[in-house]
């Protein structure tokens, strides 16, 4: 399985559901051979690291960012990924809009798989304060439950479930 998380930028939410996601699937699904990447719809940031604010909001809960460059998502991740999930309703669009009519990865929204936390999107703390990455990161880190959770079933995320 192969997955990749899309938000604007590819520096504060895509790369934090990147390690967040390896980190628990190593945890909670260790038996599924899954590979995770992130992008960025637009190329802002292309080849920076991490927003250092979310670094270190990561890096308190033990998810270490260091490593990670921001690029841009392109053609051939369509091909080459199973599931690519978007952090918002409007990466999604850009996604939709992007996909060749070849594409085999389904396409959906990251917080689908933690319908309980009251969000349908993944806001975007870039402009906010620094209690907005700690609430990122809660979201991300449900959501990343709830597809460990999916991968861990005969099925797997066969179907993404539909949010808001």
């Amino acid at each position: 399985m192969r997955v990749l998380f899309v938000c604007l930028g590819n520096i504060c939410r895509s790369p934090a559901a990147e390690s967040v996601m390896r980190t628990l699937a190593a945890r909670a699904a260790p038996h599924v051979a899954l590979t995770v990447d992130s992008a960025g719809t637009a190329a802002y940031h292309v080849g920076e690291p991490p927003d250092r604010r979310m670094c270190a909001a990561a890096a308190r809960r033990g998810y270490d960012l260091s490593g990670l460059r921001a690029r841009s998502v392109e053609p051939q991740d369509f091909e080459i990924f199973d599931l690519i999930l978007a952090m918002d309703r409007q990466n999604l669009r850009t996604l939709e809009q992007r996909a060749p009519a070849t594409a085999r990865a389904r396409l959906g929204l990251f917080l689908a798989y933690a319908p309980d936390v009251g969000f349908s999107e993944v806001p975007d703390p870039y402009y906010g304060g620094e209690n907005g990455f700690e609430q990122v990161l809660d979201l991300i880190e449900t959501a990343a439950r709830g597809l460990c959770a999916a991968l861990n079933t005969t099925t797997g995320p066969a179907r993404i479930p539909r949010a808001g």
